[in-house]
């Protein structure tokens, strides 16, 4: 099976090949935890879970690496503002570390409920910045560093290839010239170290060769990558929203530091999740999150279904109205699936046209469609089978036994139970219980799972 994947460094379909035969290693931008990840992130999630459920259908070992920016992301990518961690634990009045491990513990259960695969390694940026000062240091050796009153930058002139990725034209960005950049020298230098204006002030600091400070957001993901996946490595995943800093970035002070061109050989980015027209996004309130999307009768798989029905690098309009139908489109699915009782084998025609549909950049819209077509053609033999194989890479759960009927009302109430729970909210979860029992259904909580039935 030939996997072709769009690369966003070159613009084309390429055939993929691994650096090293029968492995892959993916590093995946993750969240900056200071709030919770709304549905337009989740979307980038549930894309890199497809490709790695690929990959590892076509039986390579995969390595894939999270990132966790729990410091040095600013709130403008212009290395100005305020440290996003640290503007949240202020305003909760809390300590920048529970801030960060409150909603990464959050961000993961968002994960297992969309049936995202792990990542082999979760990097927190606090925990390696004895990696990224050494990487900050190689840079420094080779002269692609200078030093302002607020930090040590990355001068971009000094790396022919800056822009490759996103096609940019630097020609007319010096410093000066249509932009006041304070004291970089080229206004798309970025900040590697940025001083602390009051040591001792902020709860996020340590000491480095140049002064008591924190890393940029850009070298955290060098320094890390670089430590699990090695110097050069197969494939780096992110939004679209990505491209043109914050990967632009990454590329140019890796690229100098380890000397490896391309540092990363398939670059690929999925679209934004839109909402009338408009990029979903925290600076402008964000949408929904998972929780809020259960709240209102939606499982997390209805909107995973949802995402599916589009390419990933196609941008996606949400309305609840959307996602009302992916749920229905679910559960007919699932119910057709759960009924069927055949032959062990599996059913080679429309396998091969799944995968023909996987391998060709990760289209799942006809991946789906076919699978349909598969469900509904009543001579099809090797049914039951070839779901389950196909379910490996949707991820959708279609074999699992489906759940009872139940009238809206009681399954409103059971999501908010469910959300009492975790919440720890145990009496209003116990109240729930007996109001559900009261309408005629029982609630049993099993090692398993929830199980619900009618009294």
């Amino acid at each position: 099976m030939t996997l072709k994947l769009y690369n966003t460094l070159g613009r084309k379909k390429q055939v993929f090949k691994p650096i090293i035969k029968g492995y892959v290693g993916i590093y995946t931008c993750g969240p900056t935890v200071y709030w919770y990840q709304h549905i337009g992130n989740l979307r980038s999630y549930i894309f890199s879970d497809i490709l790695k459920r690929i990959l590892l259908y076509q039986g390579y070992k995969v390595k894939q690496v999270i990132n966790v920016t729990d410091v040095g992301h600013l709130t403008s990518d212009a290395d100005e503002g305020e440290d996003k961690i640290e503007k949240a634990a202020r305003n909760e009045g809390k300590k920048a570390i529970d801030i960060a491990d409150f909603y990464l513990k959050i961000f993961k259960e968002d994960l297992d409920n969309l049936n995202i695969i792990e990542p082999d390694k979760w990097c927190k940026a606090t925990e390696h910045i004895k990696e990224q000062i050494e990487l900050i240091k190689i840079l420094e050796k080779k002269g692609f560093t200078y030093k302002t009153s607020d930090g040590i930058y990355f001068n971009t002139s000094k790396f022919k290839d800056y822009g490759k990725l996103a096609l940019l034209k630097i020609k007319g960005l010096e410093a000066g010239k249509r932009i006041s950049v304070g004291e970089k020298r080229n206004k798309t230098d970025f900040a590697l170290w940025k001083f602390s204006e009051k040591p001792e002030e902020r709860q996020q600091e340590w000491d480095s060769p140049w002064g008591v400070g924190f890393p940029g957001w850009h070298i955290e993901c060098s320094a890390m990558s670089s430590k699990y996946l090695g110097e050069q490595f197969d494939i780096h995943t992110g939004g679209e929203d990505h491209i043109p800093v914050h990967h632009t970035n990454e590329i140019a002070q890796s690229e100098c530091a380890f000397g490896k061109k391309p540092w990363v050989k398939y670059w690929l980015h999925g679209a934004f999740l839109l909402f009338k027209g408009e990029k979903v996004s925290k600076s402008k309130g964000g949408l929904y999150t998972i929780s809020e999307l259960v709240e209102k009768g939606f499982s997390p798989l209805d909107y995973r279904y949802f995402c599916l029905t589009a390419h990933y690098r196609s941008q996606l309009e949400f309305s609840l109205e959307n996602l009302n139908s992916a749920k229905n489109s679910l559960i007919r699915l699932k119910n057709i699936a759960s009924d069927i009782k055949d032959d062990d084998n599996i059913n080679k025609k429309y396998l091969k046209e799944f995968e023909s549909s996987i391998n060709d950049d990760l289209n799942m819209p006809k991946a789906l469609s076919i699978l349909w077509n598969l469900v509904r053609d009543e001579k099809a033999k090797g049914k039951y089978k070839t779901i389950e194989k196909m379910d490996c890479v949707l991820g959708l759960k279609l074999l699992e036994k489906k759940s009872i009927e139940m009238p809206q009302e009681i399954q409103t109430l059971v999501n908010e139970r469910e959300q009492a729970r975790k919440n720890k909210d145990f009496k209003k979860s116990d109240d729930l219980r007996e109001k559900i029992k009261e309408l005629g259904y029982k609630i049993d909580d099993t090692k398993d799972g929830m199980k619900i039935g009618k009294i």
